[in-house]
């Protein structure tokens, strides 16, 4: 089944992000990954969520999702991450198809 690591972001700093960015899209390639979302318009239909920039990428499985997270080619987006961002990041399982 598909798995989603789903994030809601505050940019910190520019530049930084733009590393960041840089770093980690590779990474999720590396490990089967693709983005469906990657910043763009939110509304709020309902309730008190207003996410920042929000991300959401689609791996094949909870568990390469996983091994992208604790993986070496993703640290090396991580050493940036707290100067780059803020943000609140979930996994979250999929349906079969």
């Amino acid at each position: 089944m598909p798995a989603y690591v789903i994030s809601d972001v505050t940019i910190r700093d520019a530049e930084a992000i733009e590393a960041y960015r840089t770093r980690a899209a590779a990474s999720i390639g590396q490990h089967g990954g693709r983005y469906l979302v990657r910043g763009g318009q939110v509304e709020t239909l309902e309730g008190n969520w207003n996410p920042g920039l929000l991300i959401v990428v689609e791996f094949p499985d909870m568990e390469r999702a996983r091994r992208w997270y604790g993986s070496a080619e993703y640290a090396a987006a991580l050493e940036l991450r707290d100067a780059a961002l803020g943000r609140n990041l979930i996994l979250a399982e999929g349906m079969q198809p």
